[in-house]
């Protein structure tokens, strides 16, 4: 019996096989037949091997090849980053000037360096030439109390410039010079392309050094800065910059922050200077400027909707009241028809309803709001469909969602009860509300 009860293992063999298999055996012929079997095996086995081999290196081989760039990425080819900032500098730097703002117009006669005492200095941009005129883009705050503006270009030269328009609210003005001899105008870039991390360069006149450049990365694109209009301490307006690292020092701003293509995409603004503080610098996006440009060429000003209320925060006025403070006095930091509002005898006492945490006191009501019916000790606590919670909140509102001739629903408490009144906006007369 076998071991095995299949046919393909089986070791009995019928005696015909047997005798078959014998004389094969015997004969020249079965000896050649095996060795060409021999010799095709082999060959079939070296065939094998070498397609085993030739898989496993080209398989090896690929793995140990550099990675590609994601598909993503379709950006121009890597070029040495210092090569590029070389290119982009000599492309903007022209267009780059000084700014010399004297707040006191000088003598026929008088020396330029004694001149210079009474004299500030910044940065601009040109960014337009047309008509024989070439105009500027440079901070409201550099032109600030002027009474003669100069530009200084590149090669040395001095001209003098008028003022067409400045905002204080976007911290932008803008200036005029007489084209001749100016060729270079800065190619205007796209703010909105801009990614973090990316390198940026700033040019502009830090200290007195004009011509200065230095180089950083976007730290952020959407950085929100209180800021006070007034500088006195009171932050009412929020200013939405990009943060980078590039040094920006006294006399940058107004300068130009430039992509490594020398496409302008922001003007420098304003820097964080305190102490242990270093290479945090902030600039105004292109896309926000140029609107503000366009409306300063056309009308000098930025046209903004007027409510016509002098105010102070809630908050404010119960930490005065709290502190048994006069909220009205000097320390308030109000304006003096404020202050003069707080003296009315007549005026009904502020009631604050249980609950109400937040909102706007009116110190004084004039224009649209004083005809709409506001009064002194009135406390807004919405605007349309919008809660106010203080006087910043209250311009922002007024600034990004309403225009001039709208109506705007004003939601207040007086004596202590909720009343809502309308109130048709008109044009703003002033910087400063």
């Amino acid at each position: 019996m076998s071991f095995f009860d299949d046919d393909f293992f089986s070791t009995r063999v019928r005696r015909r096989v047997r005798n078959w298999h014998r004389g094969w055996q015997g004969s020249s012929r079965s000896g050649g037949y095996r060795q060409g079997s021999m010799f095709r095996v082999a060959l079939i086995s070296s065939f094998v091997s070498s397609l085993v081999v030739a898989f496993l290196f080209t398989f090896i081989m690929r793995e140990g090849e550099p990675k590609s760039l994601p598909a993503a990425y379709s950006g121009p080819p890597i070029v040495e980053t210092s090569e590029r900032i070389i290119n982009a500098a000599a492309k903007v730097r022209p267009a780059v000037v000084s700014i010399i703002n004297r707040t006191e117009k000088p003598k026929p006669d008088e020396e330029d360096h004694h001149a210079m005492t009474n004299a500030s200095l910044g940065s601009g941009v040109i960014y337009e030439k047309k008509g024989g005129k070439a105009r500027i883009i440079t901070n409201a705050h550099v032109i600030q109390g002027s009474k003669h503006v100069q530009i200084m270009l590149l090669s040395g030269e001095k001209k003098e410039a008028s003022i067409v328009g400045k905002d204080t609210i976007t911290d932008l003005a803008v200036l005029e010079v007489d084209g001749k001899g100016i060729d270079a105008v800065a190619e205007i870039g796209d703010s909105t392309k801009l990614r973090e991390g990316e390198t940026v360069i700033a040019i502009g006149n830090p200290l007195g050094f004009s011509d200065s450049l230095t180089d950083g990365i976007v730290s952020n694109l959407n950085r929100v800065i209180p800021v006070s209009l007034n500088q006195d301490g009171v932050y009412d307006w929020e200013e939405e910059v990009i943060q980078i690292s590039a040094p920006i020092n006294p006399g940058n701003s107004g300068g130009a922050l430039v992509n490594l293509d020398g496409e302008l995409v922001g003007i420098n603004s304003m820097k964080v200077a305190d102490m242990g503080v270093e290479g945090i610098g902030f600039a105004l996006p292109i896309h926000d400027v140029m609107p503000v440009v366009r409306e300063l060429e056309e009308h000098g000003k930025v046209r903004r909707p007027y409510l016509g209320v002098y105010s102070m925060d809630l908050s404010v006025y119960l930490d005065y009241n709290a502190e048994d403070d006069d909220p009205f006095g000097e320390e308030s930091g109000d304006s003096e028809e404020s202050a003069k509002a707080g003296e009315d005898e007549d005026a009904p006492p502020l009631i604050v309803p249980d609950g109400v945490k937040k909102g706007v006191v009116v110190l004084e009501a004039v224009g649209p709001a004083k005809k709409a019916g506001l009064k002194l000790n009135d406390l807004i606590v919405r605007l349309d469909d919008t809660d106010i919670g203080s006087t910043m909140e209250l311009r922002k509102y007024l600034y990004n969602h309403k225009k001039i001739g709208e109506t705007l629903t004003v939601t207040y408490y007086r004596d202590g009860k909720k009343q809502e009144v309308g109130v048709t906006l008109t044009e703003k007369d002033d910087d400063i509300e």
